[in-house]
């Protein structure tokens, strides 16, 4: 066997000579050894030192060995025949799956733990406490467009908006738009805590799943940001919050489940919030409320989309799921039956702005807006449990179960 010759020239341990001698030895046949050649002054010291760490046998010939004619480098000034740590390392090794999204695995191991999807995954790792880590429990075929899309679209509050657009409000309507971004940052708090906190249970080999969770959080905390500042646009105080509003989102955090915290939360809360979005931006006084109004709903529009793919796979692949769904609404409206409900100053706030003044005329065409809003609602929380697979009949029973605080 000829054996395989490395010129190192004058670069020593401290300048990576490490790094070509690790190429070179995982070049070498079973059974190789190594000539390293190099005029680095401390090159054989550093060298035993390095192979005596590293596992490997070295022999130093006392004159140098001669090469053949022609080859770089001069004498070979050391062999190196690499231990069994070398090759045995990467044995047991397993491949992560694999990195398209159609590759992903039903369970990945607990071992493979942070390492990238597709990586050669070197045995001996801790397990990682990633207890979401089944395929049917978190995945959308749909969660890489989506998070390409959510990627392509974000956008940026000191830009987007026109925060110096000049325009001017009665107090009252001012004061409603206030006390609607009160009420909205609340239930966007909710929305932000939600994904969050699910987030950092699934196994990272879902990654397109983690990602979307991760931009939806970033999401929620811009809407906060966008919201708030509306709120404080003219003045420093908030709006008020009810003991019944919070009690409702407070039932949302106490979900553990994966599949129903998304359900009642973006499919029936955020797909709730699109019919109050689309309403804001049909009777927002003054174009910042109604821009705010608008970038929030294309945001929201995908989480819904999410939240509806991924349950509508569950649901395919087993329609006893559905019966867990229903569960999840029923045991969500025993907890608020006692509850208050909405909030009667956003209802209140909402019938103001789509009426526009307080003459009586004005405020019962606003009032019989407020009560289309909620019809609309009721039947979007109905047609989204209709693709979910719900008979058209219970599909209208439990949309009337959803709460009242509409998130």
């Amino acid at each position: 066997m000829t054996p395989r010759i490395t010129d190192l020239a004058g670069i020593g341990f401290d300048q990576g000579a490490q790094v070509i001698l690790r190429r070179e030895l995982a070049l070498l046949p079973p059974g190789g050894r190594l000539g390293v050649t190099g005029t680095h002054d401390a090159l054989v010291v550093h060298l035993a030192a390095w192979c005596r760490r590293e596992g490997h046998a070295l022999t130093v010939p006392p004159d140098g060995d001669p090469v053949e004619p022609g080859t770089p480098g001069g004498p070979v000034r050391a062999w190196i025949v690499p231990g069994p740590a070398t090759r045995m390392r990467w044995a047991g090794g397993e491949r992560a799956g694999g990195v398209d999204p159609s590759q992903v695995v039903s369970r990945p191991a607990a071992h493979w733990g942070l390492a990238a999807r597709g990586a050669l995954v070197e045995p001996g790792g801790p397990p990682a406490p990633f207890d979401l880590d089944r395929k049917e429990v978190v995945w959308a075929d749909l969660a890489p467009a989506l998070y390409a899309q959510a990627a392509a679209r974000q956008w940026d509050p000191a830009t987007a908006i026109e925060w110096d657009c000049v325009f001017e409000l009665p107090a009252e309507v001012e004061a409603a738009v206030v006390q609607v971004m009160t009420y909205l940052v609340e239930n966007e708090q909710a929305a932000l805590v939600v994904p969050a906190r699910l987030l950092a249970r699934v196994h990272p080999h879902f990654r397109e799943v983690t990602q979307l969770l991760a931009v939806q959080a970033a999401d929620e905390a811009r809407h906060i940001e966008v919201f708030t500042r509306r709120a404080t646009l003219r003045g420093e105080e908030l709006g008020t919050s009810s003991a019944g509003g919070r009690a409702s989102l407070t039932s949302l955090l106490a979900e553990p489940d994966f599949s129903l915290a998304s359900f009642l939360l973006s499919v029936l809360g955020e797909g709730t919030f699109l019919n109050l979005l689309s309403f804001l931006g049909r009777y927002a006084p003054d174009p910042v409320t109604r821009r705010i109004a608008a970038l929030a709903h294309q945001d929201e529009a995908r989480h819904v989309a999410f939240g509806v793919a991924h349950l509508a796979e569950q649901s395919r692949r087993d329609p006893a799921f559905r019966g867990r769904l229903r569960g999840a609404i029923e045991r969500r409206h025993d907890v608020l039956a006692d509850t208050a409900g909405i909030n009667e100053d956003v209802l209140d706030a909402l019938t103001l702005l789509a009426a526009g003044s307080w003459s009586p005329r004005a405020i019962a065409d606003g009032h019989a807006a407020v009560q289309r809003l909620q019809a609309e609602m009721f039947d979007g929380r109905r047609n989204r449990l209709v693709r979910l697979g719900f008979p058209a009949d219970e599909a209208t029973e439990l949309s009337a179960l959803h709460t009242r605080n509409f998130m």
